[in-house]
């Protein structure tokens, strides 16, 4: 796991951590991770692609998750939007993260794409994104519900979060909340100016490829979508593939 720091913003602590230099001009990445993750829950992947690429990689754990603060308001169904126009500006800000390549799992995915709308960005890559709400997916958070409360995840959460509490249900229950049936971001997606590499596997309980095609169909700028044989999580699941497939879209960035 890598080392990590703590960073100060707005008078709440947020874990981060930052590998490689300056990537001799490159920007350097921001991963976000997704809706139960952590930086640690990364397993080493920004490393790995910071190593590949030759660039800065920062990755951070949003409030309530990993060894960042507890967040101080409850989170609101629009908690991906006030993240992407909020922390993520401020973070890159702090660190120095110039036009920065934002890398994207999941919820993390969706943070990305939005903040891609609202601030100067050198590309986007998103894993298993989400921009609208599909109600298959609902099951497989009502799954984890279930598993939380009488099952052994909140248990399995302890090891990554210090508030495992904060990091299920700032996530579960706003997934689940009666308003966020009709959840839908696309209309923000013509903001996008910069290159997309969306990645979505093809047996992911979570969302379909309708999530990355709609970023194609919208994005103002130019976007790849690539389609792997996974789950969720293409880094852990087909890491060298998604490692590969980052680092050629890296090569192509201005």
């Amino acid at each position: 796991m890598p080392a990590t720091s703590l960073l100060e913003l707005d008078g709440l602590r947020h874990e981060y951590s930052d590998t490689g230099g300056p990537g001799d001009g490159r920007a350097p990445l921001l991963f976000l991770h997704e809706g139960l993750g952590s930086v640690g829950l990364w397993r080493g992947f920004p490393e790995r692609v910071a190593a590949a690429s030759e660039r800065r990689a920062v990755a951070y754990s949003r409030l309530g998750h990993g060894r960042s603060d507890r967040p101080r308001d409850p989170r609101t169904t629009a908690f991906m939007a006030t993240e992407a126009t909020t922390t993520v500006p401020a973070l890159c800000a702090a660190l120095g993260l110039d036009r920065p390549v934002l890398v994207g799992h999941s919820d993390g995915g969706t943070i990305a794409l939005l903040a891609a709308a609202a601030m100067p960005v050198s590309g986007v890559v998103v894993l298993a994104p989400h921009v609208l709400t599909e109600p298959f997916a609902l099951t497989a958070i009502r799954a984890a519900r279930t598993a939380f409360d009488d099952g052994d995840l909140r248990t399995r959460m302890a090891r990554h979060h210090d508030d495992p509490d904060a990091a299920f249900r700032g996530w579960n229950d706003m997934w689940l909340a009666e308003e966020f049936t009709s959840w839908d971001v696309r209309d923000a997606l013509a903001g996008i100016t910069a290159p997309v590499l969306g990645l979505q596997g093809d047996d992911d309980p979570y969302g379909t490829v309708v999530h990355v095609r709609a970023v194609a169909e919208r994005a103002s700028g130019p976007v790849t979508v690539t389609e792997l044989p996974c789950g969720h999580a293409p880094h852990l699941e087909l890491p060298d593939e998604t490692a590969e497939a980052i680092t050629a879209f890296l090569r192509t960035l201005p």
